[in-house]
Order: C-alpha cells, then structure tokens, then sequence
C-alpha cells in the first residue's frame, strides 16, 4: 500500500505542555475556581495537587513559542479528570473547567492557528475513570446497570475504592483507578470513534494516544485512522509505543509513535557514563550502558531501517518527556550531555518534540517531579535557550535537515559525523562527546558542496582535495558538536 503521512509534520518543531505546570493566566479571567490555594507553583510538584496552569496562560505565552521556532504543540491529556494529569478521565467531550473549559480551548486553538502552531491531544481510549459517568452508572446500580457490558466486570460486589478487596474489573496495570474498557463491545468502539471525530472536527490536527498497544481488538485502529482521515487527511495520528512499533506503522494505522527508540541511544551516547541509573529504573526504554560512536551509529542505522522513509519522517522524537525524569536529571545535570543530545534531536529525520522547560534547563527527577512548574524567567539558563532558538531556527532554515536522506560519515571512537542531504542542500554534522578534544580526518567523495561555513557550535574545519580523494579534516573541542554548511 502507498503510506500517506501528513506533510506539515515533516517540518513541525513540537512543544509539549503538562498543562496544569505550564503556565497560569496572568489575566482576570472567568472560571469556577477564584480563590482555591493552588500548590505553590515553584516547589517540588506533589502526586496529587494542583498548581493551577491554565489554557489562558498557554495563550498568552504563545509569543514566547513562536519566538523559539515553536509550530506545534502536543498537549497531554486537557479533558475533565480528578487528577492534576488528567489521564483519568471523566468526560471526553468537556475541556476540565479548571483549565477554562471548552471555550478557553477554542480560543486558544484559534489563536494558535491564527499563528500556523497545530495542536495535537492527548486521547486516552483504552480506559477511563471510575468517575466515567458509564462507569459511575455500574458502581451506582450494580448488575442493573445498562453500561455493564462497557467494562470487563468480573464479578460481585465491585471495590472501586478499598483496595482491602478485590476490585472485580479489570483496571488499567491492575490500577482500579482506571477501568478499562471492553472494545468488543461494538458500542464502545463506535463511542470513542465519534469522540476523535467530534474533536478533529472541533478543529484539533491531531491525536497522540494513550498506551495504544493495548487495545487488541483487530481493525480498531484501522478504523480510527479511516474515520479521522476522511475528515481531516492531514490529521497526525500518533501512538504511545515505546519499542518496536512495526505493527502499527504499516500505513495503515498510525503516522509515528513516540520515538523512544531513538531517545534511548541518543542519551547513551551523549550522556555516557554520566546517567544517573535512579532516573532510568523501571522505565522500558535503555539510556545505558554508554555507547561509543561505533555502536551508536549501528543502533540508529537499526532505527532508521525499522520504518518506511514516509514514516521516518513523522516520528514523534523527543529526549525526556512527563514519563520519564528530565534529560539534565537523567544525565546526572551534565549541560553539555543536554547539548549534545539536542543538537541530534534537532538534526533527525522526523518531528523533534521539546518537552516544556527543558529549553530553559529545567531539571526534575522521575514523576511527579519531572513535572515541574515552569520557571520563573530570572532561573532559565539562557545559554541553554540560545543554542535551543538556534538549531530550531537552522531545521527551519535547511529542508534538508527536515526531509533530507541521513547518511553516516564517519563513527569512531568519540566522534560522530553524518550529512543530511536533499538536492544539492548537504549539512554535515558532528559530535566529540569525549573530555578531551578530537582531532579526525576521513574520506568524503560523494559530497557536492563546499560546506565552507560554520552554521552552529565551535571546532575548525578542512577541506582536502577533490572529488574521489576528497577529505574532510575536523578538530572538536571536548564535549561539543558543530553544523557544517554551503556558504550559498
């Protein structure tokens, strides 16, 4: 089958926000809560509690997106929930009140818009909440409810609450806080089929799905994309994988999964030995053992090889995100470990996501504290949000680093050296994660351009003869990277 992928995403920079965390609405503004004691926005985030972060301030921080280079943002879940991530969830057509409601989001989605930002959600549609009003029916009534076939009951009396008892449903990772549905009901899946229409149509550009391989139910998937496509083709279609994901990239299912199989190297290479192994426990992605560059560029060879190229290129990328500890924790708050494996998130194929904060250095150990309130300006780390306004200005800039074919040139030892190419665009980049600096020279004769130009980082460069015998002479200070262009 010919696979179809959304173009916009091939070019898209994605920011996610935790929107309780983000940013709260510095204006006076309409909403149900005026004078609850929010959660201190600056301290340590709590399981439970709330700091108050609003659609209205994402609104008004929109400059401050745009001015990054930011043309997407991936919200995790917004929908009414009694719980500050909201992966509970209560209602799928209500916008939680404390975020502004279903007006704030259209506002918000509007004024994005007016700026060409799409904006992707969160659906959570392998389970809800026991406050689901479906749900809520079976803990009011019983095996006289009408919504028992909803669920996967298992048995009597039903302990929602008291974990002393069994709870007599299947939960969500045995979660009795999140009933999970039955998608052979042919009732549910139509539900939640009308649930992603009803918001494409409502004007969202895309879904990001919650632990989508848990729903085994043949066809379901290839329904949700037919059904959401034939309203908006360039819908982007996302899934939660955090492994292999064959299976649901075939064209005839999802657009890209979150690609922690990139992130996973990316770390292990740039960080090394400097990950703090308490950050990374129980998580099913591998930031460690270190690699060299060798075994690297082997695993991101296997990557780049896993999909078709129409896929590669809508790839949800990312480095850290609201479940896992934040890069600069997960890399024992090594800056430069951070630098590096940004400039190769900014530099591959696919959308990079930046997770909130982290463009400002944002550190947070493993949930709830990777989930942090948004700094106040005075704590950004400004060098770390210069080079960030920089690569994404450049992926902007070169198509090539867009939709360019990926070609390793050299991967020894500490340093690792590949080009993006598209036409007669060609950026080379490279990276020396050793302490010390690195001195390399190696053969490159299928390059067109000249590459005269130093467009990010430090180190100094030499071109030697031509064509068949070219060569490309590097010296790259410890722990840096640089981008090579034409000086066109």
């Amino acid at each position: 089958m010919q696979i179809q992928t959304p173009d916009w995403v091939k070019h898209a920079v994605f920011y996610q926000i935790f929107p309780d965390r983000f940013a709260k609405s510095k204006q006076p503004r309409k909403r149900l809560l005026q004078n609850f004691m929010w959660e201190e926005w600056h301290e340590i985030p709590t399981l439970q509690g709330y700091k108050g972060g609003d659609l209205w301030g994402v609104m008004e921080q929109l400059d401050y997106l745009q001015d990054l280079g930011i043309n997407a943002i991936y919200f995790t879940p917004i929908f009414q929930s009694a719980s500050n991530h909201r992966y509970h969830t209560h209602d799928y057509y209500q916008v939680d009140p404390m975020l502004g409601g279903n007006p704030a989001f259209k506002e918000l989605l509007d004024a994005a818009h007016d700026r060409n930002i799409k904006i992707v959600l969160d659906g959570v549609f392998n389970h809800a909440s026991r406050g689901f009003f479906f749900f809520h029916d079976i803990l009011e009534n019983g095996p006289h409810s009408p919504w028992l076939d909803w669920f996967k009951i298992e048995g009597w009396p039903l302990s929602a609450y008291d974990g002393n008892f069994p709870a007599n449903y299947a939960g969500w990772d045995g979660n009795r806080a999140l009933p999970e549905f039955n998608h052979e009901n042919p009732e549910v899946r139509e539900y939640i089929m009308e649930i992603a229409e009803y918001w494409i149509k409502f004007g969202i550009d895309g879904w990001r799905l919650d632990v989508p391989f848990e729903i085994k139910t043949p066809g379901f998937w290839q329904e949700f994309r037919e059904r959401v496509k034939a309203i908006n083709p360039e819908a982007y279609i996302v899934g939660e994988v955090w492994e292999d994901a064959r299976e649901w990239l075939d064209g005839s299912q999802f657009d890209g999964v979150m690609n922690y199989l990139f992130a996973a190297p990316t770390i292990a290479f740039a960080a090394g030995d400097r990950v703090d192994l308490a950050q990374i426990e129980g998580r099913s992605y591998h930031p460690y053992p270190p690699l060299f560059a060798k075994e690297y560029g082997d695993k991101i060879q296997q990557v780049l090889e896993l999909y078709p190229w129409p896929i590669q290129l809508t790839q949800l990328n990312l480095l850290a995100s609201h479940d896992t500890a934040r890069l600069l924790s997960i890399a024992g708050g090594d800056k430069a470990s951070v630098e590096l494996a940004t400039l190769l998130l900014l530099t591959f194929p696919g959308a990079p996501s930046i997770y909130y904060g982290d463009e400002v250095g944002l550190p947070g150990a493993l949930d709830p504290d990777s989930r942090r309130g948004f700094p106040l300006q005075a704590s950004w780390e400004l060098d770390v949000l210069d080079y960030h306004k920089q690569l994404i200005a450049l992926r902007h800039k070169y198509a090539a680093l867009r939709t360019g074919a990926y070609q390793i040139l050299f991967a020894e030892g500490t340093v690792y050296v590949f080009v993006r190419i598209l036409g007669d665009e060609e950026i080379v980049v490279a990276v020396n994660v050793a302490t010390e600096e690195a001195n390399i020279s190696f053969e490159v004769a299928n390059l067109k351009s000249p590459h005269d130009k130093l467009l990010f980082g430090k180190g100094d460069f030499v071109w030697k003869g031509e064509g068949e015998t070219r060569h490309l002479e590097l010296m790259l200070p410890a722990r840096s990277g640089l981008i090579l262009g034409s000086g066109k």
